[in-house]
């Protein structure tokens, strides 16, 4: 009988280690959400994910893709009802403070202690900066570059893109009285995000904010209001294509690739397109620069980049914070540069950056020096809606720039104020 009993003590312990065993031998898995179109492939999303797997064995990530569209809502509804999800989710540059002050991504101040901020470019870095406090790490980098035609350019006599707006209007009309195009300039001005993206842009190179440090409204005046000013009167002289007022990006790639403008500015994908005889008529002749500045700035550019943070609800966040890391890393980031450039300002020593693209990790390592962001708000889609109406409403007459800029700044007040 007592043997009987041992036997059956014997055999649950086994069974009980053995379910130990089990438990502690499973992987933990990660769910990480990207978009579809990012500048890095899915297949590379991929290809980096399984060489972090490889190195930590236990850890399996689970990789969501979706639409750029879809990508704010699936992250609000998963950490507003606490689903857990996601450990990891990517996060555009805009979407910081929203998602900080709600409390749906994790403090990661104190784990950036150990990254060498320092060599990230610092419009990139406080892209996932909110109330001094770290709520991600940059990732997936892109700005605005100006675009040219070098051989319209050489055409008109010139051997060198403008170094500042006043050049580039100078040769604009070089080039519209030499009637080489009707147009020599084409934007993303649509009443869409884009726009706001150029204003921002175009603010910053002209050495002003839209919001100043307190938080208040700014661009109703000074540079700003200079700005929207530059943006009618480019209209209403013919330096402008009049469609840019409907156009977004792609509608500015088709443009500028049928040889129709010979300025643009746009996001780095335009570059390789644009210098394809597939998808372009220029190919060869489309060149890339830093955006012009002007008495008062080098230059300036909007900051299109998107970082990765860990979703506060995940039950692995250490593991989740880790796997960022990999994915952020250097090393990788230089090896993937040909469809995402480093964060890193020492990675652009590394000849395996420039690549096939010198010139773009070139211009590209300049530029980002001179990134800013849009403002830092928890309220920012909200004045971007404002802005994108009344600087719609200057640029097809309805309202001078001033009353435009002057009704923007009421409203904006009033948001803040309900924002507090």
């Amino acid at each position: 009988m007592k043997s009987k009993k041992l036997w059956l003590i014997t055999v649950l312990l086994v069974m009980l280690v053995s379910c130990f065993i089990n438990v502690a031998g499973a992987a933990t898995t990660l769910n990480a959400l990207y978009m579809k179109q990012a500048g890095y492939s899915e297949t590379d999303i991929e290809n980096i994910t399984a060489k972090f797997e490889a190195k930590y064995p236990g850890i399996d990530v689970n990789l969501i893709f979706v639409p750029y569209d879809a990508l704010h809502d699936k992250i609000v509804t998963a950490a507003a009802t606490k689903s857990r999800a996601y450990d990891v989710a990517l996060i555009d540059c805009i979407w910081t403070p929203e998602f900080a002050r709600a409390g749906f991504l994790l403090d990661v101040t104190k784990k950036m202690a150990a990254v060498n901020t320092n060599d990230i470019f610092e419009g990139v870095l406080s892209s996932v900066a909110y109330g001094g406090k770290y709520y991600g790490m940059p990732w997936l980098n892109d700005t605005k570059y100006l675009f040219y035609n070098k051989n319209i350019l050489a055409k008109a006599g010139y051997k060198t893109p403008p170094a500042t707006w006043d050049e580039l209007i100078q040769q604009a009309k070089a080039i519209k009285e030499k009637g080489l195009v009707e147009h020599p300039i084409v934007w993303s001005w649509a009443q869409a995000e884009a726009a706001i993206c150029d204003y921002t842009a175009l603010v910053a190179g002209f050495g002003g904010e839209i919001l100043d440090e307190k938080g208040n409204p700014c661009f109703h005046q000074g540079a700003g209001l200079e700005v929207l000013k530059f943006m009618v009167k480019t209209i209403k002289e013919g330096l402008t294509n009049p469609s840019s007022k409907e156009f977004l990006e792609e509608d500015v790639r088709r443009v500028f690739s049928q040889g129709e403008a010979a300025f643009a500015m746009n996001w780095a994908y335009m570059y390789n397109l644009a210098n394809d005889p597939a998808e372009s008529a220029i190919a060869g002749d489309a060149e890339i620069a830093v955006v012009p500045g002007s008495k008062k700035a080098v230059s300036g550019s909007v900051n299109g980049g998107m970082g990765l943070a860990v979703v506060n609800s995940s039950r692995n966040p250490d593991l989740a914070w880790e796997y960022i890391q990999f994915m952020a890393g250097k090393e990788v980031q230089i090896e993937y540069s040909a469809n995402a450039l480093p964060i890193y300002i020492s990675a652009y020593d590394d000849p395996r950056v420039s690549g096939d693209q010198p010139t773009l990790a070139s211009v590209s390592e300049k530029q980002y020096k001179y990134v800013v962001n849009r403002p830092q708000v928890t309220w920012y889609p909200q004045l971007s809606e404002i802005l994108q109406v009344e600087i719609q409403k200057a640029l097809i007459g309805i309202k001078s720039p001033e009353d435009a800029l002057n009704t923007a700044a009421e409203a904006a007040k009033k948001l803040k104020e309900k924002n507090k």
